[in-house]
């Protein structure tokens, strides 16, 4: 298991072996990991499934993917979201 930089995981959370979680990535409690994990995604449920993106301070991305905690603004890509 690799577990980059600012990612989160949530209490309770099963990771199974050879799994990437990405940059920024948040896992939710209880959730399991089956599979890589893409930069600030956030993924909920067994197997875990993505619901949404986060910023890098940690808040969720809104429809616009913009974080209201900090401002910053985001676009999706194939790998994840990326700020601009």
């Amino acid at each position: 298991m690799l577990v980059k930089k600012g990612a989160t995981i949530g209490a309770n959370a099963t990771i199974v072996c050879g799994v990437t979680i990405g940059s920024y990535a948040f896992v939710g409690a209880g959730a399991v990991v089956t599979g890589n994990i893409k930069d600030q995604t956030l993924v909920v449920g067994n197997p875990a499934q993505q619901i949404g993106w986060v910023c890098e301070c940690g808040v969720r991305l809104d429809i616009n993917f913009v974080c209201n905690g900090c401002g910053k603004k985001f676009m999706e890509l194939k790998n994840g979201a990326v700020s601009f």
